[in-house]
């Protein structure tokens, strides 16, 4: 979001409770990672283990690469690899085999042909085009219209529709990866389950734990993405 939209008391009325949240959901997931990060597993694996036992008892085929950056975990469905952060690749913690555990999900979501996951790939293009160029398209175009007076201006109504259009396909992507990432959270659990990677009670809270707090970042980005949009169509009426 550009920082001009901070100077717009509209904007902060809209968006601003559900960035407060966004903040606080990103400070709670890296608070819940590093607290279980010092929370051993019985079975002693690394979460790069965990990943690759998850994945090939969810029936998926992938390559596990260390990766750079804290929590960067994520699966590429383009090469079928995993990239995990370097703290969840050797780290033998709960927090570990979570991430790495939920990361292996996406990977069976692929294997099984997970609908949701076949539209985001699908999304992520525009959604890339979307995040970068609507909100300079947007903003030029209520300038135009402004200095246009009453009247308005043809150019600066397609610019705005246009802006509005394309970071409505990055609302989209937002509400899509709802659903693929609480079923690789809901696949990574009780694949663990299952295969005893996770071993007991305790443990199996833990990984509830982390996984709740991740998931709260993407419910709050979806949030936040809805309440931007709504934000801009009022703009646009005015």
């Amino acid at each position: 979001m550009n920082l001009a939209f901070f100077f717009d008391l509209q904007y902060l009325l809209y968006v601003g409770p559900f960035l407060l949240l966004a903040m606080f959901a990103s400070w709670r997931v890296k608070s819940t990672f590093l607290k279980f990060s010092n929370v051993g597993v019985r079975s002693g694996m690394t979460g790069a283990q965990a990943a690759a036992a998850v994945a090939r008892a969810g029936g998926a085929e992938v390559t596990i690469e260390r990766h750079q950056g804290f929590l960067s975990d994520h699966y590429d469905p383009t090469t079928r690899t995993l990239r995990l952060s370097p703290e969840v690749y050797d780290g033998r913690s709960v927090a570990s085999i979570a991430v790495a555990a939920h990361e292996a999900g996406h990977a069976i979501q692929d294997a099984k042909a997970y609908a949701w996951l076949g539209i985001r790939s699908q999304l992520v293009p525009v959604a890339k085009i979307g995040s970068m160029s609507w909100v300079w398209m947007f903003m030029i175009g209520m300038i135009l219209s402004t200095q246009a007076g009453k009247g308005g201006s043809p150019i600066g109504t397609f610019l705005i529709d246009g802006g509005i259009l394309l970071f409505g396909a990055t609302v989209l992507f937002q509400l899509v990866t709802l659903p693929v990432e609480f079923d690789a959270s809901n696949r990574a659990k009780a694949v663990l389950a299952q295969t005893g990677i996770v071993s007991n009670q305790e443990e199996a809270d833990g990984v509830s734990k982390v996984l709740g707090a991740a998931a709260m970042t993407y419910v709050a980005a979806a949030l936040t993405a809805i309440a931007t949009l709504l934000y801009l169509l009022s703009r646009r009426r005015d």
